[in-house]
């Protein structure tokens, strides 16, 4: 039986013991263990295998011993409790083994897990555990995770009741991180949390998620956008080291500029056009973009804006000659000087 990840959602928190199998294959195999951890600690508790009710087995071992996957299935055990059999990374040379436990397996019998990689609609092991009456198979995709999965991760590492701004920006980190290191991001916010008696802010989020280049770009930006014009060299000389170019720089730029504009340029003044901003922003990021606009106005960020147009157009000329991070650090130095003029 094929399951929607809509319903892979509600079983992979409560799965059926009674049930004969299931089937987690997927192409991100980050994904895949996430799904496989949660499942199998939903099925059998904490103390599994220190009380031998889970038996693991690599998939490429069934080749030569199909048997051992039914005799661990059948086996008894000593200590009360579900029962099951993890067979990880499994590929088609292990179908004949899976498909003979599937046809044998009888009430009383460990349940019988597995997980590959991406299996075709044609593949022998994914076709058994969509076809069997007792068994799930559950496709994991490259999706953002759901607002359920992102409660659901909160709610293990022990952060409830968290304000609507602050879980904006958990699932908007959740879309741009990988499962693993969202998962790490969650455990740091929940141990920098431990024992604190404040609720859950954007700031908090934002203090434990990973610095990333585009952190460190977001650091240069704001010191152009402030006016800080001498702490321009030292920050670009690191983002060079850590291998961002000039047009990538001046994209950036531009970027951030242009949301800038849109806020400043609003009907209704920055303070609404702030609010129109997709994506939208949050917390302390929100009050510096906010500052930002209203200290440079309309009209000076369309000069920033023609300024870093002509900087990109030097950049792309077949004739330019200079170093292109030195003609974005003028522009940048440019755009600083500008910003402290009235």
């Amino acid at each position: 039986m094929k399951l929607s990840p809509r319903e892979a959602e509600g079983y992979f928190t409560k799965p059926d013991a009674d049930k004969t199998g299931l089937l987690i294959y997927g192409a991100d195999a980050m994904r895949v263990a996430l799904k496989r951890q949660q499942v199998l600690a939903a099925l059998l508790g904490p103390n599994a295998e220190e009380e031998m009710r889970l038996t693991r087995m690599p998939g490429s071992d069934l080749r030569g011993d199909p048997a051992r996957l039914l005799d661990a299935v059948k086996a008894v055990g000593f200590f009360p409790g579900p029962r099951a059999v993890f067979v990880e990374e499994t590929t088609e040379t292990a179908a004949p083994a899976i498909v003979a436990a599937l046809e044998d397996w009888v009430p009383g019998d460990a349940q019988i897990i597995v997980t590959a990689g991406q299996l075709k609609p044609s593949s022998k092991i994914r076709k058994a555990f969509e076809a069997h009456r007792s068994t799930y198979a559950v496709g994991i995709y490259d999706d953002p995770p759901s607002r359920a999965e992102v409660e659901r991760v909160l709610t293990q590492a022990g952060l409830q009741s968290v304000p609507s701004e602050t879980m904006m920006a958990i699932s908007d980190l959740a879309a741009n991180l990988s499962p693993g290191d969202f998962s790490q991001t969650i455990e740091k916010l929940s141990l920098y949390k431990r024992g604190g008696s404040s609720g859950l802010s954007v700031e908090d989020v934002e203090t434990c998620a990973p610095r990333s280049t585009e952190a460190a770009l977001d650091d240069v930006l704001n010191v152009v956008a402030e006016g800080r014009a001498g702490e321009i060299g030292p920050l670009i000389r690191r983002l060079q080291a850590q291998g961002t170019n000039g047009v990538t720089l001046c994209i950036g730029a531009t970027r951030h500029f242009r949301t800038l504009y849109a806020c400043a340029s609003d009907p209704g003044g920055a303070a609404q056009g702030i609010g129109k901003l997709r994506p939208p922003v949050y917390g302390k990021r929100r009050d510096r973009v906010l500052r930002q606009a209203q200290g440079w106005g309309a009209p000076k960020l369309q000069t920033a804006l023609t300024v870093l147009t002509d900087t990109d157009l030097s950049l792309r000329s077949a004739g330019q000659t200079a170093p292109a991070m030195a003609l974005v650090e003028r522009a940048m130095i440019r755009l600083a000087m500008l910003a402290r003029s009235r």
